[in-house]
Protein backbone atom coordinates (compact mmCIF):
# COMPACT_ATOMS: atom_id res chain seq x y z
CA UNK A 1 0.00 0.00 0.00
CA UNK A 2 0.76 3.41 -0.67
CA UNK A 3 0.09 6.91 0.24
CA UNK A 4 0.64 10.47 -0.83
CA UNK A 5 2.34 11.67 2.60
CA UNK A 6 3.00 15.37 3.78
CA UNK A 7 6.22 16.46 5.78
CA UNK A 8 4.59 14.99 9.04
CA UNK A 9 4.19 11.36 7.39
CA UNK A 10 0.62 12.02 7.49
CA UNK A 11 -0.98 11.46 4.34
CA UNK A 12 -1.44 14.73 2.36
CA UNK A 13 -4.78 16.48 2.60
CA UNK A 14 -6.19 13.80 5.05
CA UNK A 15 -6.54 11.17 1.59
CA UNK A 16 -5.17 7.98 1.90
CA UNK A 17 -4.12 6.43 -1.46
CA UNK A 18 -4.54 2.85 -1.63
CA UNK A 19 -3.35 2.43 -5.17
CA UNK A 20 -2.18 4.15 -8.27
CA UNK A 21 -5.09 3.28 -11.09
CA UNK A 22 -3.73 4.89 -14.37
CA UNK A 23 -5.87 4.44 -17.85
CA UNK A 24 -5.66 1.19 -19.71
CA UNK A 25 -3.40 2.17 -23.07
CA UNK A 26 -6.32 0.26 -24.39
CA UNK A 27 -8.68 3.04 -24.15
CA UNK A 28 -6.56 5.01 -27.06
CA UNK A 29 -9.05 3.35 -29.31
CA UNK A 30 -12.63 3.75 -27.53
CA UNK A 31 -11.25 7.31 -27.81
CA UNK A 32 -10.90 7.05 -31.59
CA UNK A 33 -13.73 5.20 -32.35
CA UNK A 34 -16.03 7.88 -30.24
CA UNK A 35 -14.22 10.74 -32.09
CA UNK A 36 -12.55 9.41 -35.49
CA UNK A 37 -14.60 6.09 -35.97
CA UNK A 38 -15.25 6.62 -39.50
CA UNK A 39 -11.22 8.05 -40.36
CA UNK A 40 -9.21 5.56 -41.47
CA UNK A 41 -6.44 4.25 -38.71
CA UNK A 42 -4.61 1.80 -40.40
CA UNK A 43 -3.46 1.20 -43.65
CA UNK A 44 -2.01 -1.95 -45.61
CA UNK A 45 -1.78 -2.66 -48.96
CA UNK A 46 -5.17 -2.03 -51.00
CA UNK A 47 -7.34 -2.68 -47.55
CA UNK A 48 -8.01 0.21 -45.00
CA UNK A 49 -9.31 -0.30 -41.33
CA UNK A 50 -11.27 2.56 -39.61
CA UNK A 51 -10.81 2.82 -36.32
CA UNK A 52 -14.40 1.73 -35.56
CA UNK A 53 -13.25 -1.10 -37.14
CA UNK A 54 -9.88 -1.79 -35.43
CA UNK A 55 -11.53 -1.73 -32.01
CA UNK A 56 -14.15 -3.91 -33.12
CA UNK A 57 -11.30 -6.46 -34.24
CA UNK A 58 -9.48 -5.71 -31.32
CA UNK A 59 -12.48 -6.28 -29.36
CA UNK A 60 -12.87 -9.64 -30.94
CA UNK A 61 -9.48 -10.61 -30.95
CA UNK A 62 -9.76 -9.43 -26.59
CA UNK A 63 -12.47 -11.89 -26.08
CA UNK A 64 -10.69 -15.07 -28.14
CA UNK A 65 -7.59 -14.41 -26.24
CA UNK A 66 -9.60 -14.31 -22.75
CA UNK A 67 -11.67 -18.09 -23.81
CA UNK A 68 -8.51 -19.04 -24.31
CA UNK A 69 -7.22 -18.54 -20.52
CA UNK A 70 -5.10 -14.84 -21.09
CA UNK A 71 -5.90 -12.86 -18.26
CA UNK A 72 -4.03 -9.87 -16.36
CA UNK A 73 0.00 -10.18 -15.93
CA UNK A 74 0.18 -12.84 -18.64
CA UNK A 75 2.87 -13.08 -21.26
CA UNK A 76 1.92 -12.95 -25.17
CA UNK A 77 5.21 -13.50 -27.30
CA UNK A 78 4.42 -12.71 -30.68
CA UNK A 79 6.86 -12.95 -33.53
CA UNK A 80 5.67 -11.45 -36.54
CA UNK A 81 6.44 -9.57 -40.01
CA UNK A 82 4.40 -6.25 -39.69
CA UNK A 83 1.21 -6.13 -40.01
CA UNK A 84 -2.84 -5.89 -39.27
CA UNK A 85 -3.09 -8.80 -37.08
CA UNK A 86 0.32 -7.63 -35.22
CA UNK A 87 -0.91 -4.38 -34.55
CA UNK A 88 -4.38 -5.61 -32.99
CA UNK A 89 -2.67 -8.01 -30.62
CA UNK A 90 -0.71 -5.13 -29.31
CA UNK A 91 -3.84 -3.40 -28.23
CA UNK A 92 -5.82 -6.74 -27.65
CA UNK A 93 -2.90 -7.71 -24.91
CA UNK A 94 -3.13 -4.22 -23.23
CA UNK A 95 -7.25 -4.48 -22.96
CA UNK A 96 -6.66 -7.66 -20.96
CA UNK A 97 -4.49 -6.40 -18.95
CA UNK A 98 -1.67 -8.87 -20.24
CA UNK A 99 2.38 -8.30 -21.36
CA UNK A 100 2.63 -7.94 -25.12
CA UNK A 101 6.12 -9.37 -25.72
CA UNK A 102 7.29 -8.80 -29.13
CA UNK A 103 11.01 -9.55 -30.69
CA UNK A 104 12.84 -8.98 -33.33
CA UNK A 105 11.01 -11.01 -36.34
CA UNK A 106 14.82 -12.02 -37.88
CA UNK A 107 15.71 -13.75 -34.70
CA UNK A 108 16.37 -17.65 -35.34
CA UNK A 109 13.86 -20.34 -33.81
CA UNK A 110 16.54 -21.04 -30.94
CA UNK A 111 16.90 -17.21 -29.83
CA UNK A 112 12.73 -16.90 -30.11
CA UNK A 113 12.27 -20.69 -28.08
CA UNK A 114 14.47 -18.50 -25.43
CA UNK A 115 12.59 -15.51 -25.34
CA UNK A 116 9.60 -17.33 -24.58
CA UNK A 117 11.81 -19.44 -22.01
CA UNK A 118 12.61 -15.56 -20.14
CA UNK A 119 9.71 -14.00 -20.15
CA UNK A 120 7.17 -17.28 -18.75
CA UNK A 121 5.17 -16.63 -21.58
CA UNK A 122 1.66 -18.29 -21.03
CA UNK A 123 0.85 -17.44 -25.55
CA UNK A 124 3.00 -17.77 -28.55
CA UNK A 125 1.41 -16.00 -31.51
CA UNK A 126 3.37 -16.75 -33.76
CA UNK A 127 3.30 -15.21 -37.81
CA UNK A 128 2.35 -18.62 -40.52
CA UNK A 129 5.82 -17.86 -42.50
CA UNK A 130 7.55 -18.63 -39.30
CA UNK A 131 6.67 -22.34 -38.21
CA UNK A 132 10.39 -23.73 -37.61
CA UNK A 133 9.81 -21.05 -34.59
CA UNK A 134 6.40 -22.65 -33.31
CA UNK A 135 8.13 -25.50 -33.54
CA UNK A 136 11.23 -24.71 -31.82
CA UNK A 137 8.97 -22.72 -28.60
CA UNK A 138 6.74 -25.31 -28.69
CA UNK A 139 9.52 -28.07 -27.38
CA UNK A 140 11.32 -25.51 -25.05
CA UNK A 141 8.01 -24.19 -23.61
CA UNK A 142 6.27 -28.28 -23.40
CA UNK A 143 6.35 -28.17 -19.65
CA UNK A 144 6.64 -24.60 -18.30
CA UNK A 145 3.78 -23.29 -19.05
CA UNK A 146 2.74 -22.43 -22.45
CA UNK A 147 -1.31 -22.78 -22.84
CA UNK A 148 -1.28 -22.10 -26.91
CA UNK A 149 0.19 -20.98 -30.00
CA UNK A 150 -1.95 -18.54 -32.74
CA UNK A 151 -1.06 -17.97 -36.37
CA UNK A 152 -0.74 -14.73 -37.50
CA UNK A 153 -1.75 -14.04 -40.74
CA UNK A 154 -1.41 -16.86 -43.58
CA UNK A 155 0.04 -19.93 -43.76
CA UNK A 156 -0.29 -23.57 -41.60
CA UNK A 157 1.05 -23.11 -38.60
CA UNK A 158 -0.94 -24.78 -35.95
CA UNK A 159 -4.99 -24.69 -35.62
CA UNK A 160 -5.92 -21.26 -34.41
CA UNK A 161 -5.48 -18.66 -36.20
CA UNK A 162 -6.51 -14.65 -35.14
CA UNK A 163 -7.91 -13.88 -38.20
CA UNK A 164 -10.31 -16.84 -37.07
CA UNK A 165 -10.71 -15.67 -33.64
CA UNK A 166 -11.44 -12.15 -34.90
CA UNK A 167 -13.95 -13.05 -37.31
CA UNK A 168 -16.10 -15.98 -34.79
CA UNK A 169 -16.54 -12.94 -32.15
CA UNK A 170 -17.02 -10.39 -34.16
CA UNK A 171 -19.45 -7.83 -32.50
CA UNK A 172 -18.37 -8.94 -29.01
CA UNK A 173 -17.08 -6.43 -26.54
CA UNK A 174 -14.99 -6.41 -23.66
CA UNK A 175 -14.07 -3.71 -20.83
CA UNK A 176 -10.80 -2.76 -20.12
CA UNK A 177 -8.75 -4.43 -17.72
CA UNK A 178 -8.50 -2.08 -14.46
CA UNK A 179 -4.62 -1.24 -14.26
CA UNK A 180 -2.11 0.69 -12.21
CA UNK A 181 0.76 2.67 -12.88
CA UNK A 182 2.78 -0.20 -12.34
CA UNK A 183 1.12 -2.83 -13.89
CA UNK A 184 3.17 -4.31 -16.83
CA UNK A 185 1.98 -3.87 -20.72
CA UNK A 186 5.10 -4.54 -23.09
CA UNK A 187 8.41 -6.38 -22.41
CA UNK A 188 10.47 -4.73 -24.51
CA UNK A 189 13.66 -6.98 -24.92
CA UNK A 190 16.70 -5.96 -25.37
CA UNK A 191 19.27 -5.93 -28.44
CA UNK A 192 21.84 -8.69 -26.80
CA UNK A 193 24.47 -7.51 -28.22
CA UNK A 194 26.53 -8.79 -24.85
CA UNK A 195 24.95 -11.98 -23.19
CA UNK A 196 21.71 -12.80 -23.02
CA UNK A 197 18.70 -10.46 -23.61
CA UNK A 198 16.94 -9.10 -21.24
CA UNK A 199 13.36 -8.04 -20.86
CA UNK A 200 12.91 -4.80 -20.19
CA UNK A 201 9.28 -3.81 -18.40
CA UNK A 202 7.05 -1.01 -19.44
CA UNK A 203 4.08 -0.16 -17.69
CA UNK A 204 0.73 1.31 -18.38
CA UNK A 205 1.36 4.71 -16.32
CA UNK A 206 5.28 4.86 -17.52
CA UNK A 207 3.75 4.65 -21.35
CA UNK A 208 1.61 6.69 -20.36
CA UNK A 209 4.06 9.47 -19.58
CA UNK A 210 6.08 8.18 -22.73
CA UNK A 211 3.24 9.10 -25.29
CA UNK A 212 2.49 12.55 -23.92
CA UNK A 213 6.04 13.25 -23.70
CA UNK A 214 6.63 12.30 -27.50
CA UNK A 215 4.14 14.28 -28.67
CA UNK A 216 5.17 17.63 -26.59
CA UNK A 217 8.73 17.23 -27.56
CA UNK A 218 8.90 15.28 -30.56
CA UNK A 219 5.79 15.78 -32.66
CA UNK A 220 4.18 19.35 -31.61
CA UNK A 221 1.02 19.90 -33.03
CA UNK A 222 0.34 16.25 -34.33
CA UNK A 223 -3.21 15.85 -34.68
CA UNK A 224 -6.16 13.28 -36.30
CA UNK A 225 -4.85 15.21 -39.58
CA UNK A 226 -1.67 13.72 -40.10
CA UNK A 227 -0.70 10.62 -41.34
CA UNK A 228 2.31 8.06 -40.30
CA UNK A 229 4.52 5.66 -42.28
CA UNK A 230 6.08 2.48 -41.06
CA UNK A 231 9.19 1.81 -42.43
CA UNK A 232 10.71 -0.41 -39.40
CA UNK A 233 9.54 -3.19 -37.30
CA UNK A 234 6.68 -2.81 -35.25
CA UNK A 235 8.43 -4.84 -32.46
CA UNK A 236 10.88 -1.74 -31.30
CA UNK A 237 10.70 1.59 -31.14
CA UNK A 238 8.02 1.88 -34.52
CA UNK A 239 5.45 0.43 -32.74
CA UNK A 240 6.15 2.69 -29.76
CA UNK A 241 5.93 5.21 -32.47
CA UNK A 242 2.44 3.80 -33.76
CA UNK A 243 0.89 4.02 -30.35
CA UNK A 244 1.60 7.59 -29.86
CA UNK A 245 0.34 8.10 -33.35
CA UNK A 246 -2.72 6.27 -32.07
CA UNK A 247 -2.71 8.70 -28.82
CA UNK A 248 -3.79 11.47 -31.70
CA UNK A 249 -6.57 9.43 -34.17
CA UNK A 250 -3.47 9.55 -36.61
CA UNK A 251 -3.57 6.80 -39.11
CA UNK A 252 -0.85 4.15 -39.84
CA UNK A 253 0.25 3.07 -43.20
CA UNK A 254 2.32 0.11 -43.78
CA UNK A 255 4.63 -0.67 -46.72
CA UNK A 256 2.87 -3.36 -48.63
CA UNK A 257 5.51 -5.86 -48.86
CA UNK A 258 7.84 -6.89 -46.03
CA UNK A 259 11.01 -5.69 -48.50
CA UNK A 260 12.33 -2.53 -47.64
CA UNK A 261 11.05 -0.75 -50.66
CA UNK A 262 12.53 3.05 -50.96
CA UNK A 263 10.57 3.64 -53.93
CA UNK A 264 7.51 2.80 -52.66
CA UNK A 265 8.09 4.29 -49.64
CA UNK A 266 8.22 7.76 -51.58
CA UNK A 267 5.13 6.82 -53.35
CA UNK A 268 3.30 6.43 -50.80
CA UNK A 269 4.27 9.38 -49.06
CA UNK A 270 3.28 11.36 -52.08
CA UNK A 271 -0.59 9.15 -52.17
CA UNK A 272 -1.16 9.71 -48.41
CA UNK A 273 0.72 12.97 -47.70
CA UNK A 274 2.35 11.42 -45.43
CA UNK A 275 3.53 13.78 -42.21
CA UNK A 276 5.56 11.74 -40.15
CA UNK A 277 7.86 8.82 -39.70
CA UNK A 278 9.69 7.09 -37.15
CA UNK A 279 13.23 5.66 -38.56
CA UNK A 280 17.21 4.92 -37.85
CA UNK A 281 20.02 7.11 -39.27
CA UNK A 282 21.19 3.85 -41.56
CA UNK A 283 17.43 3.21 -43.23
CA UNK A 284 17.23 7.62 -43.14
CA UNK A 285 20.72 7.56 -45.24
CA UNK A 286 19.64 4.85 -47.66
CA UNK A 287 16.15 6.97 -48.60
CA UNK A 288 17.87 10.61 -48.54
CA UNK A 289 20.81 8.55 -51.04
CA UNK A 290 17.87 6.61 -53.01
CA UNK A 291 16.91 8.33 -56.70
CA UNK A 292 12.88 8.30 -55.55
CA UNK A 293 13.93 11.32 -53.10
CA UNK A 294 13.56 13.79 -56.32
CA UNK A 295 10.91 11.49 -58.56
CA UNK A 296 8.19 11.90 -55.48
CA UNK A 297 6.84 14.63 -53.69
CA UNK A 298 7.68 14.37 -50.00
CA UNK A 299 6.69 18.37 -49.35
CA UNK A 300 4.13 17.26 -46.73
CA UNK A 301 6.87 15.43 -44.42
CA UNK A 302 6.95 17.11 -40.98
CA UNK A 303 8.92 15.27 -39.16
CA UNK A 304 11.21 12.64 -39.65
CA UNK A 305 12.34 10.81 -36.42
CA UNK A 306 15.26 9.37 -36.07
CA UNK A 307 17.24 7.47 -33.25
CA UNK A 308 18.86 3.96 -32.49
CA UNK A 309 21.84 5.06 -32.76
CA UNK A 310 24.04 8.46 -33.64
CA UNK A 311 23.59 9.90 -37.20
CA UNK A 312 26.77 11.14 -38.35
CA UNK A 313 27.04 14.91 -39.41
CA UNK A 314 27.47 14.66 -43.04
CA UNK A 315 25.01 11.95 -43.63
CA UNK A 316 22.20 14.85 -41.34
CA UNK A 317 23.48 17.71 -44.23
CA UNK A 318 22.69 15.55 -47.32
CA UNK A 319 19.22 14.47 -45.10
CA UNK A 320 18.62 18.39 -44.59
CA UNK A 321 19.61 19.24 -48.32
CA UNK A 322 17.11 16.40 -49.20
CA UNK A 323 14.42 17.02 -47.46
CA UNK A 324 14.78 20.58 -45.43
CA UNK A 325 14.47 21.00 -41.24
CA UNK A 326 12.03 17.88 -40.74
CA UNK A 327 13.96 15.62 -38.94
CA UNK A 328 14.43 15.15 -35.47
CA UNK A 329 16.67 13.19 -33.42
CA UNK A 330 15.72 11.51 -29.84
CA UNK A 331 18.36 9.59 -27.69
CA UNK A 332 17.24 7.12 -25.58
CA UNK A 333 17.51 3.04 -24.87
CA UNK A 334 14.37 0.93 -24.33
CA UNK A 335 14.77 0.86 -21.28
CA UNK A 336 13.88 4.78 -21.06
CA UNK A 337 12.12 4.04 -24.28
CA UNK A 338 13.70 6.57 -26.09
CA UNK A 339 12.79 9.15 -23.61
CA UNK A 340 16.17 11.28 -22.77
CA UNK A 341 17.12 13.44 -24.82
CA UNK A 342 15.79 15.35 -28.02
CA UNK A 343 17.42 17.37 -31.16
CA UNK A 344 14.38 19.01 -32.28
CA UNK A 345 13.84 19.97 -36.16
CA UNK A 346 14.73 24.06 -35.22
CA UNK A 347 18.14 22.72 -34.13
CA UNK A 348 19.38 20.65 -37.58
CA UNK A 349 20.97 23.01 -39.26
CA UNK A 350 22.23 22.37 -42.71
CA UNK A 351 25.90 24.53 -42.79
CA UNK A 352 27.89 24.17 -39.82
CA UNK A 353 28.99 27.61 -38.22
CA UNK A 354 29.69 28.89 -34.72
CA UNK A 355 25.84 28.98 -33.17
CA UNK A 356 25.68 25.00 -34.32
CA UNK A 357 25.66 22.52 -31.88
CA UNK A 358 27.67 19.98 -33.96
CA UNK A 359 27.43 16.43 -32.40
CA UNK A 360 24.95 17.08 -30.01
CA UNK A 361 22.03 14.36 -29.51
CA UNK A 362 20.02 17.20 -27.91
CA UNK A 363 18.85 18.22 -24.41
CA UNK A 364 16.66 16.81 -21.63
CA UNK A 365 13.17 15.80 -22.81
CA UNK A 366 10.51 17.25 -20.87
CA UNK A 367 10.18 15.82 -17.50
CA UNK A 368 13.68 13.96 -17.27
CA UNK A 369 16.64 14.83 -15.72
CA UNK A 370 20.62 13.37 -17.01
CA UNK A 371 23.51 13.23 -15.19
CA UNK A 372 27.11 12.66 -16.57
CA UNK A 373 28.73 10.17 -13.56
CA UNK A 374 31.98 8.95 -13.21
CA UNK A 375 32.78 5.67 -12.13
CA UNK A 376 31.71 6.32 -8.23
CA UNK A 377 28.26 7.75 -9.45
CA UNK A 378 29.96 11.59 -8.64
CA UNK A 379 28.63 14.11 -11.31
CA UNK A 380 31.23 15.37 -13.33
CA UNK A 381 31.42 19.16 -14.74
CA UNK A 382 30.31 20.40 -17.85
CA UNK A 383 32.65 18.72 -20.56
CA UNK A 384 34.12 15.82 -18.78
CA UNK A 385 33.35 12.63 -19.95
CA UNK A 386 31.75 10.09 -18.17
CA UNK A 387 28.47 7.54 -18.43
CA UNK A 388 24.96 9.26 -19.24
CA UNK A 389 22.57 8.47 -16.01
CA UNK A 390 18.77 9.22 -16.31
CA UNK A 391 15.86 9.80 -13.69
CA UNK A 392 12.53 10.66 -14.66
CA UNK A 393 8.57 8.98 -15.30
CA UNK A 394 10.11 7.42 -18.77
CA UNK A 395 12.63 4.95 -16.83
CA UNK A 396 11.24 1.24 -17.06
CA UNK A 397 10.27 -0.86 -13.90
CA UNK A 398 13.27 -2.85 -13.99
CA UNK A 399 14.28 -5.95 -15.72
CA UNK A 400 11.73 -8.98 -16.13
CA UNK A 401 13.35 -11.97 -13.31
CA UNK A 402 16.89 -10.43 -13.60
CA UNK A 403 17.97 -9.04 -10.09
CA UNK A 404 21.68 -9.13 -11.16
CA UNK A 405 21.07 -7.10 -14.27
CA UNK A 406 18.78 -4.42 -12.18
CA UNK A 407 21.63 -4.27 -9.41
CA UNK A 408 24.36 -3.51 -12.03
CA UNK A 409 21.17 -0.69 -14.50
CA UNK A 410 20.56 1.39 -11.15
CA UNK A 411 23.02 3.48 -8.45
CA UNK A 412 21.34 5.66 -6.10
CA UNK A 413 18.29 6.05 -8.37
CA UNK A 414 19.77 6.57 -11.31
CA UNK A 415 19.37 4.34 -14.36
CA UNK A 416 22.94 3.43 -16.31
CA UNK A 417 22.70 3.94 -19.71
CA UNK A 418 26.12 2.10 -20.60
CA UNK A 419 26.66 5.26 -23.10
CA UNK A 420 29.69 7.54 -22.39
CA UNK A 421 29.32 11.69 -23.51
CA UNK A 422 29.55 14.53 -21.78
CA UNK A 423 27.21 17.65 -21.63
CA UNK A 424 28.20 21.27 -22.01
CA UNK A 425 27.48 24.51 -20.05
CA UNK A 426 23.54 24.71 -21.33
CA UNK A 427 22.89 21.28 -21.02
CA UNK A 428 23.18 19.78 -24.45
CA UNK A 429 24.34 16.16 -24.54
CA UNK A 430 27.02 14.92 -26.51
CA UNK A 431 27.43 10.75 -26.81
CA UNK A 432 31.07 9.65 -26.81
CA UNK A 433 30.20 5.96 -27.68
CA UNK A 434 28.89 3.12 -25.76
CA UNK A 435 31.42 1.72 -22.54
CA UNK A 436 31.82 -1.36 -24.47
CA UNK A 437 33.28 0.20 -27.43
CA UNK A 438 35.66 2.58 -25.71
CA UNK A 439 38.97 0.92 -25.99
CA UNK A 440 42.32 1.71 -24.27
CA UNK A 441 45.28 2.68 -26.57
CA UNK A 442 48.83 2.69 -24.86
CA UNK A 443 46.82 4.08 -21.70
CA UNK A 444 44.57 6.85 -22.98
CA UNK A 445 40.88 6.13 -23.83
CA UNK A 446 39.98 6.07 -27.29
CA UNK A 447 36.55 6.74 -28.40
CA UNK A 448 35.36 5.44 -32.08
CA UNK A 449 32.88 7.89 -32.81
CA UNK A 450 34.95 11.07 -32.69
CA UNK A 451 37.53 9.01 -35.15
CA UNK A 452 34.67 7.87 -37.08
CA UNK A 453 32.70 11.43 -37.65
CA UNK A 454 36.55 12.62 -39.18
CA UNK A 455 36.82 9.75 -41.45
CA UNK A 456 33.46 10.89 -42.99
CA UNK A 457 34.37 14.46 -43.35
CA UNK A 458 37.07 13.06 -45.97
CA UNK A 459 34.33 12.74 -48.58
CA UNK A 460 34.95 9.19 -49.82
CA UNK A 461 33.50 6.84 -47.07
CA UNK A 462 29.74 6.23 -47.19
CA UNK A 463 29.94 4.12 -43.69
CA UNK A 464 32.41 3.44 -41.44
CA UNK A 465 32.98 1.06 -38.25
CA UNK A 466 36.10 1.42 -35.83
CA UNK A 467 36.51 -1.36 -33.25
CA UNK A 468 39.65 -1.57 -30.51
CA UNK A 469 41.46 -5.23 -30.90
CA UNK A 470 44.13 -6.03 -28.51
CA UNK A 471 47.70 -5.55 -29.36
CA UNK A 472 50.89 -6.67 -28.06
CA UNK A 473 52.37 -3.18 -28.03
CA UNK A 474 49.90 -0.96 -26.73
CA UNK A 475 47.31 -3.17 -25.44
CA UNK A 476 44.70 -2.37 -27.88
CA UNK A 477 44.90 -0.56 -31.01
CA UNK A 478 41.59 0.40 -33.28
CA UNK A 479 40.68 -1.35 -36.53
CA UNK A 480 38.41 0.87 -39.16
CA UNK A 481 35.94 -1.24 -41.40
CA UNK A 482 34.51 1.47 -44.31
CA UNK A 483 32.69 1.39 -47.20
CA UNK A 484 33.14 3.62 -49.96
CA UNK A 485 30.80 6.25 -51.71
CA UNK A 486 29.26 4.79 -55.14
CA UNK A 487 31.52 5.37 -58.16
CA UNK A 488 34.67 6.29 -55.67
CA UNK A 489 37.71 4.54 -54.62
CA UNK A 490 39.63 5.83 -51.30
CA UNK A 491 42.94 3.61 -49.99
CA UNK A 492 44.38 3.32 -45.98
CA UNK A 493 46.99 6.16 -47.32
CA UNK A 494 43.91 8.40 -48.56
CA UNK A 495 42.53 8.27 -45.20
CA UNK A 496 46.17 8.06 -43.39
CA UNK A 497 47.43 11.45 -45.03
CA UNK A 498 43.60 12.96 -44.42
CA UNK A 499 43.34 12.11 -40.52
CA UNK A 500 47.27 13.11 -39.93
CA UNK A 501 46.89 16.48 -37.70
CA UNK A 502 43.28 16.18 -37.75
CA UNK A 503 43.58 13.37 -34.28
CA UNK A 504 46.17 12.48 -32.07
CA UNK A 505 48.67 9.80 -33.01
CA UNK A 506 47.24 7.44 -30.25
CA UNK A 507 43.78 7.40 -32.00
CA UNK A 508 44.88 6.71 -35.60
CA UNK A 509 43.30 3.36 -36.17
CA UNK A 510 46.27 0.81 -37.05
CA UNK A 511 44.28 -0.87 -39.97
CA UNK A 512 42.05 -0.09 -42.66
CA UNK A 513 39.76 -2.32 -44.32
CA UNK A 514 37.31 -1.57 -47.10
CA UNK A 515 34.50 -3.74 -47.16
CA UNK A 516 31.02 -3.48 -49.52
CA UNK A 517 28.74 -3.19 -46.66
CA UNK A 518 28.85 -2.92 -42.74
CA UNK A 519 27.32 -6.06 -41.14
CA UNK A 520 23.92 -4.66 -39.94
CA UNK A 521 21.32 -6.07 -37.08
CA UNK A 522 17.95 -6.21 -37.86
CA UNK A 523 17.08 -2.50 -37.12
CA UNK A 524 19.22 -1.35 -39.21
CA UNK A 525 22.19 -0.23 -36.99
CA UNK A 526 25.81 -1.40 -37.07
CA UNK A 527 26.75 -3.12 -33.94
CA UNK A 528 30.42 -3.28 -33.34
CA UNK A 529 29.87 -7.19 -31.89
CA UNK A 530 28.85 -7.88 -35.64
CA UNK A 531 31.50 -6.07 -37.06
CA UNK A 532 34.22 -7.91 -34.78
CA UNK A 533 32.57 -11.09 -35.33
CA UNK A 534 33.10 -10.34 -39.52
CA UNK A 535 36.97 -9.27 -38.54
CA UNK A 536 37.22 -12.66 -37.19
CA UNK A 537 35.43 -14.63 -39.96
CA UNK A 538 37.16 -13.27 -42.38
CA UNK A 539 40.77 -13.80 -40.72
CA UNK A 540 41.65 -10.33 -40.00
CA UNK A 541 41.94 -10.28 -36.00
CA UNK A 542 45.76 -10.86 -34.71
CA UNK A 543 46.03 -14.37 -33.95
CA UNK A 544 47.87 -14.17 -30.49
CA UNK A 545 44.63 -12.72 -28.95
CA UNK A 546 42.07 -13.19 -31.64
CA UNK A 547 40.14 -15.86 -29.05
CA UNK A 548 40.16 -12.52 -26.58
CA UNK A 549 38.83 -10.63 -29.26
CA UNK A 550 36.21 -12.90 -29.63
CA UNK A 551 34.96 -12.48 -26.38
Amino acid sequence: MTSASGMDGQPLGGVARSSRRVMNLAHLLTQNRRRFGGRPGFIWGDRSWTWKEIAEAVDAFAVGLKSLGIGKGDRVLVHSRNCDEMFFSMFATFKLGAVWVPTNFRLMPAEVADLADAAHAKAFLCHGDFPEHAEAVKAAMRDRGLQFIMRLGDGDLGNISARRIISDNAGATLADAAVEHDDPCWFFFTSGTTGRSKASVLTHGQMAFVVTNHLCDLMPGTTEDDVSLVVAPLSHGAGVHQLVQTARGVATILLPTERFDIDEAFRLIARYRVTNMFTVPTILKMLVEHPAVDLHDHSSLRYIIYAGAPMYREDQKAALKKLGKVIVQYFGLGEVTGNITVLPAALHDEEDGPDVKLGTCGFERTGMQVSIQDDDGRELQPFETGEICVIGPAVFAGYYDNPEANAKAFRNGWFRTGDLGHMDREGFVYITGRASDMFISGGSNVYPREIEEKILTQGSVAEVAIVGVPDALWGEVGYAVCVARPGMHVTEADLIDFLNGKIAKYKMPKRFFFWDALPKSGYGKVPKRLVKDELAARGLLPKLTSAKADA
